[in-house]
């Protein structure tokens, strides 16, 4: 058996793979658009962190902790459950989010979640 009779299904699973990560993009530029940060944003590494530490009324210098492993896993989950309580959204919300950023940031970015400031005297 040749491999070229797979090629129908690793095209299918790039065309998925690239309409998720459309979708992914899209969601993460309205949820930062919301927050009143520049959507594009989102396609630029690093920056794109720094964004989503903003949103979440983090200090920017915290995106050094994501550079620890281990310290960066729980950094990370303690960013979700301010980013969704950011859009007020419960600590079980952010913890979806931790885990399945993939349906909770379209949640945010296509619902009718509405950003409350993380941080207002920042």
């Amino acid at each position: 058996m040749t491999e070229s009779g797979f090629a129908p299904v690793h095209v299918g699973v790039l065309v998925v793979a690239l309409v998720v990560a459309v979708l992914e993009i899209a969601a993460t530029w309205r949820v930062l658009v919301k927050a009143s940060r520049p959507g594009w944003g989102v396609i630029i590494p690093i920056y794109n962190v720094y964004l989503w530490l903003k949103v979440a009324g983090r200090p920017g210098w915290w995106l050094v902790l994501y550079l620890i492993p281990g310290v960066n896993v729980i950094v990370h989950l303690v960013v979700s459950i301010d980013v969704a309580r950011s859009f007020d959204k419960g600590t079980m919300f952010g913890v979806g989010l931790w885990l399945l950023p993939w349906i909770g940031i379209p949640i945010l970015g296509f619902g009718s979640a509405r950003y409350v400031d993380a941080n207002p005297s920042a």
